[in-house]
């Protein structure tokens, strides 16, 4: 306990010379308001998440639909803005330790989602580890599968990952892509594009007004 106060006023030092006085109160008091936010989606949903310390920050929200879903997040997670966790049926979301989700995310959870530790993740990134089954090829109108985020993972922005994917240790997803199979660790993600330019005649109409 003394270790973390004394390393919080170091912190909080080192803000003050960079950030000056006045930014690093406001900063501050909004990470003390994200802190407050998620121990008040732990108490509202008190048997499906177990949690240490972490951030949810304004409009962002965790939705439970389920009394057998499973929320496990790790300590010092930090949820920016705008971002909506859903988790329903026998979901099961597990989210390690010092993982940093930035603005408007969208994680959707029915059968299991994991996310490693000191992983990263961009704006606008969505998961989801289930498909509509549009195909009606059984009862059930979802088809599940699972999603496993290594730790150390970098996501880029507007990155979609599909059911059934694995992304190794280290991996970097590059912004845009879609994922779907298997990441090995240590390697960079790309979905290929191919730019292309199309010439073409400007219209020079002259359009005479009365």
């Amino acid at each position: 306990m003394i270790y973390f106060v004394k390393k919080v006023i170091t912190v909080l030092e080192m803000d003050f010379k960079k950030r000056g006085i006045f930014i690093t109160i406001i900063m501050n008091l909004s990470h003390l308001i994200g802190i407050l936010r998620g121990l008040f989606f732990k108490l509202l949903y008190p048997k499906n998440i177990k949690s240490s310390i972490f951030s949810l920050q304004r409009c962002s929200q965790i939705e439970i639909f389920n009394k057998n879903v499973k929320v496990n997040i790790g300590k010092f997670v930090f949820i920016r803005k705008n971002t909506s966790i859903r988790v329903d049926y026998n979901g099961q979301l597990n989210i390690g330790k010092n993982v940093f989700i930035n603005d408007n995310c969208n994680i959707n959870c029915v059968n299991r989602i994991t996310i490693g530790k000191n992983t990263k993740i961009a704006p606008n990134v969505c998961i989801n580890d289930h498909d509509h089954n549009y195909k009606n090829t059984s009862n059930d109108h979802l088809i599940r599968g699972e999603v496993i985020i290594g730790e150390n993972v970098w996501i880029g922005s507007n990155v979609v990952i599909l059911r059934d994917t694995q992304i190794g240790d280290n991996a970097v997803i590059a912004a845009g892509s879609v994922v779907k199979g298997n990441v090995p660790a240590n390697t960079l993600f790309v979905t290929k594009r191919e730019n292309k330019i199309t010439q073409f005649k400007p219209i020079n109409k002259i359009v005479k007004i009365n």
